[in-house]
């Protein structure tokens, strides 16, 4: 099952099935997803086999050994078809008897031909004018009118033309099947004795300690628990250096390790490491069309029964109407039926998108469809998260303001009580601080998020709330020199929270989030690639317009919930605008469905961002925003320069067949070669 050619075929003989509700192919891995009803499968498969093909259960395919595969087709009966039929050239030029010919001829067919006629007389039956069966049909009224030659040539060409694209689109597979290799087949696992043995990754349960000597690549997901080392995480992350590791710090299946031993903990089995989602998003992603793609595939449903038709009348309509020659016109028609094979302008499509895709992957860009590849050039703006995103997400407690009115209270302790509780960068910083300096910890009661806002709780009977300017305009305690205050650090492009008992401000606490070095050139790429840039950001104004110029972007949102990201994307939408959006964390989550196309920062171990993202960055690398947006715009320039040699190719030959000039050899030819042409092209973005 390589292209259209056997899924029209399928799709019509299991379609007309009560048992059969649903029909998923994915072509390029040969894979068919049948949803049907309980103990149908031996119909469906006896109904395929009826077609010339034989299916295999997914999960017999999976377990089969290498040793099992398919012997590669041999090749000598090309070498002999195209002996033969170069022979019958000569011989026919050369004036010799036409049985020595006729004979020469037929044996080309026979030695090229066989699966062609095969296949040609199945989908006839069938009622499907695929490429088998227009072949079929031309070769035979080619021999019908003794164009000995030509028949043979024409099946001689059409059969290795047929093999070398099979090859080709074996090429584009393998850029995805490289992926499943990344991982070892085997790790070194701790015993309960203490001893270590070699054991199947895939048998490696969760919660299992993993041995990593130098050079040996990372089986399972993990955390490590002893040891340091350097990893190349190249393949999963994209990222170009190697990465230090060391206690704490998760690891990736089908990362290198390069220097270094270490042991970690399996977090996730082999079927769900991360580079196990990448495969299935990937292998996903190509079942679902792009917009491109549909429009193709439609066209060719239309574009060979017209093509046939068309050929039909031109066999009969000159020689009854005007009474011209039979055999030039019939001779005319066959050529427009080997013209009327769509092969080169359907396959196009799909090699194109996986190589783009493959590509991607291999760079840390997971994209969920090719879809989003196709549609990344429109992008007209992109609206960006600031913590995580453009900068570490790891601030620092900067500054310290205690205010008088904080009599008898430990307000260090409070605030640090209450930020310990939260998981936002902000108090995450303070919390860090209050450690370092030994701040004792207080018990809190009644702890709740307020998004958007900060945090709240109960310490020793009083109720406290630690939050933003926001929170403190709402709850009436923005006091003149707290503003102030506030003003003269928010200038600073710092973030500052205040802690208050809801009467009066206790303690103000300012962090500074350092800019990733990236942000600044991505930024930079984006505006040279026409994109604009938006900063959304919870925090302040003041802090958000600092950032934005530090980094050149054109605008900063600031004091931004949830539902005003939402609304901010909505608004550049009903502009007329193509948006993108790009965030790392939950409270992004609605801005990010909303957008044409939502980008996860820092995907690589997160179940969440690989299945809900459209574009998924598997590290924090902004960068990869241009580079998405290149590949897009080259995916896409290379998908109208296909579709435009298939369709020239084609109009071509239409115009040289209607003239009298078009043979069928140079049509098989020419189409075929268009067909190897558009595959080549496609292939050429597994390298960019």
């Amino acid at each position: 099952m390589d292209c259209p050619t056997e899924e029209a075929l399928i799709r019509k003989k299991l379609g007309g099935m009560s048992e059969i509700q649903s029909l998923e192919f994915n072509l390029m891995q040969r894979m068919l997803t049948v949803v049907h009803r309980a103990g149908a499968l031996p119909a469906v498969q006896a109904a395929i086999r009826e077609l010339g093909m034989e299916s295999e259960a997914f999960e017999a395919a999976a377990d089969q050994e290498p040793s099992e595969a398919e012997p590669a087709e041999p090749w000598w009966p090309y070498a002999a078809g195209g002996i033969a039929a170069l022979a019958a050239e000569i011989l026919h030029w050369t004036g010799m008897p036409e049985w020595a010919v006729a004979l020469l001829a037929l044996l080309a067919i026979l030695s090229c031909g066989i699966d062609t006629y095969r296949k040609g007389w199945i989908a006839l039956r069938h009622g499907n004018l695929n490429m088998n069966a227009l072949m079929s049909i031309a070769v035979t009224g080619a021999l019908l009118l003794r164009q000995w030659p030509e028949a043979a040539m024409v099946m001689v060409l059409f059969a290795i033309a047929e093999l070398i694209e099979a090859k080709s689109l074996d090429r584009a597979r393998n850029a995805i099947r490289s992926l499943i290799q990344l991982a070892p087949d085997y790790a070194t696992v701790r015993q309960p004795d203490g001893s270590w043995i070699d054991r199947p990754a895939a048998s490696v349960a969760i919660g299992e300690v993993v041995r990593i000597k130098p050079g040996q690549s990372i089986g399972l997901d993990g955390t490590v628990v002893s040891g340091h080392s350097t990893l190349n995480q190249a393949a999963i992350t994209g990222e170009s250096l190697p990465v230090e590791k060391g206690p704490g710090d998760a690891v990736f299946a089908g990362t290198l390790n390069e220097a270094g031993s270490f042991e970690y903990e399996v977090t996730a089995d082999s079927g769900h490491s991360t580079l196990a989602r990448i495969i299935q998003a990937v292998e996903s992603a190509q079942g679902a069309r792009a917009p491109t793609q549909r429009f193709v595939d439609q066209f060719a449903r239309i574009y060979t029964p017209a093509v046939f038709l068309v050929a039909v009348a031109v066999a009969f309509a000159a020689p009854l109407l005007l009474g011209a020659s039979w055999q030039e016109w019939i001779y005319k028609a066959l050529v427009l039926l080997v013209i009327a094979c769509p092969c080169a302008l359907v396959i196009s499509t799909p090699v194109t998108i996986v190589s783009g895709l493959a590509a991607a992957a291999r760079r840390g860009i997971l994209i969920k469809g090719g879809v989003y590849l196709e549609q990344g050039h429109k992008l007209t703006l992109l609206a960006i998260d600031k913590t995580g995103t453009i900068t570490h997400g790891k601030p620092a407690l900067t500054d310290t303001v205690q205010f008088e009115r904080a009599d008898g209270i430990d307000v260090v302790s409070v605030a640090t009580s209450l930020a310990a509780r939260s998981d936002h960068p902000v108090s995450f910083a303070v919390a860090e601080a209050g450690r370092k300096t030994g701040v004792k910890l207080l018990e809190v009661t009644g702890f709740a998020a307020l998004p958007g806002r900060g945090v709240k709780g109960t310490i020793a009977g009083a109720d406290y709330l630690l939050g933003n300017h926001r929170l403190m305009h709402e709850t009436g305690v923005c006091l003149p020199e707290v503003e102030a205050e506030l003003e003269r650090l928010e200038q600073q492009g710092k973030t500052v929270i205040v802690l208050t008992d809801g009467k009066q401000p206790l303690i103000l606490l300012a962090v500074a989030d350092t800019i990733k070095d990236s942000s600044r050139f991505a930024i930079q790429a984006l505006r040279e690639l026409g994109i604009e840039t938006v900063m959304l950001t919870g925090d302040n104004a003041r802090t958000a317009s600092a950032i934005a110029q530090q980094v050149g972007i054109d605008k900063a949102l600031g004091d931004q919930l949830p539902e005003d990201k939402l609304q901010a994307i909505e608004s550049y939408i009903r502009e007329g605008r193509f948006v993108g959006m790009v965030g790392d964390g939950i409270n992004d989550a609605p801005a990010l469905a909303r957008a044409e196309i939502g980008f996860a920062m820092g995907a690589a171990g997160s179940d969440t961002a690989i299945e809900t993202a459209d574009v998924a960055l598997m590290d924090d690398d902004l960068n990869k925003i241009g580079r998405f947006a290149r590949l897009s715009q080259m995916t896409r320039t290379v998908l109208v320069q296909n579709i435009t040699l298939a369709l020239g190719v084609k109009a071509f030959f239409l115009g040289l067949t209607m003239f009298g000039y078009g043979t069928m050899w140079m049509a098989v030819f020419a189409d075929m070669g268009a067909s190897l042409l558009v595959v080549g092209n496609g292939l050429r973005l597994v390298r960019q």
